[in-house]
């Protein structure tokens, strides 16, 4: 069997989209959108919207690197004895002999995150139900943890449905329903958690193997509403088309964050029927 790069070679979630999660993540918001626009009743309309996730820079947490722009501006310069203009380094001068200080520009770049709102068109433009699609930045980062935390109690407390659906393996659990909740079987290493606003004392947890095929879930919206299917195994799918992964995922290589040993070796042998070999 050959590897088609118009097809992840994996049944369910491809452990190896997550080194390009940015350009994932906004697809997923786009084509979610559009996946159940269709289907809303009369009245609601997705909307995408984002919000900006400031990071400390001395973050302990950080587990990924961020975007850092790093910009020599050149070190000072010092009048020289004999002619009164500037000194240089010259050629071949060893760096240990220049005392100068090396001036660095570090800037670190917000991190920018989409998601999908519901909107009760008829009802002031309330909003009636979010659907987010975890990230490294809001489960690794501790700014990006707190602010996120914040956001769902916010929705929670203004009676808003929340989605979350996370696919991303790197950092920890950051779901409204705390994993502690969870029994250990049911801790998977990606899931789906509903919370509906007219009943947030429960929850819905989609548990989602490393090898299981991705589940179609239900959207809640208003309470009088009937709840909206979302496949998401057909929204990666074209994701995953459209976004050419399969033209330059190096499949030779482990996948970052790494997997389990036992998912490990079943990954490898999945890519090995698919013709790839080991590096």
């Amino acid at each position: 069997m050959a590897l088609d790069p118009t097809r992840s070679p994996f049944p369910g979630m491809d452990p190896y989209l997550e080194q390009s999660w940015p350009d994932v993540h906004h697809r997923l918001c786009t084509y979610a959108c559009d996946a159940i626009r269709p289907k809303l009743p009369a009245g609601l309309i997705p909307r995408l919207d984002e919000r900006t996730i400031i990071e400390d820079p001395h973050d302990r947490d950080r587990v990924i690197v961020p975007d850092v722009r790093v910009v020599q501006r050149g070190r000072p310069t010092q009048p020289s004895p004999d002619s009164g203009g500037t000194a240089v380094l010259e050629p071949g001068t060893n760096v240990e002999d220049d005392a100068s200080p090396f001036i660095v520009s570090v800037e670190f770049e917000p991190t920018v995150e989409g998601f999908i709102k519901v909107i009760d068109t008829r009802n002031e433009n309330r909003v009636v139900t979010v659907i987010e699609f975890a990230s490294p930045a809001n489960k690794t980062f501790a700014d990006g943890r707190g602010q996120y935390e914040r956001k769902q109690k916010e929705l929670i407390a203004a009676g808003v449905s929340l989605v979350e659906v996370d696919l991303v393996r790197a950092g920890r659990w950051n779901s409204y329903v705390p994993m502690r909740l969870v029994p250990e079987r049911r801790r998977t290493p990606y899931h789906v958690c509903v919370t509906r606003g007219y009943d947030p004392a429960w929850a819905e947890l989609y548990s989602i193997g490393a090898r299981q095929k991705l589940p179609t879930i239900k959207v809640p919206l208003r309470q009088t509403d009937a709840d909206v299917p979302l496949d998401l195994a057909a929204l990666m799918a074209l994701v995953y088309l459209n976004g050419s992964y399969g033209y330059d995922l190096d499949y030779v290589l482990d996948p970052d964050p790494p997997l389990p040993p036992a998912d490990a070796a079943w990954a490898r042998q999945v890519l090995t029927e698919h013709g790839v070999k080991a590096g």
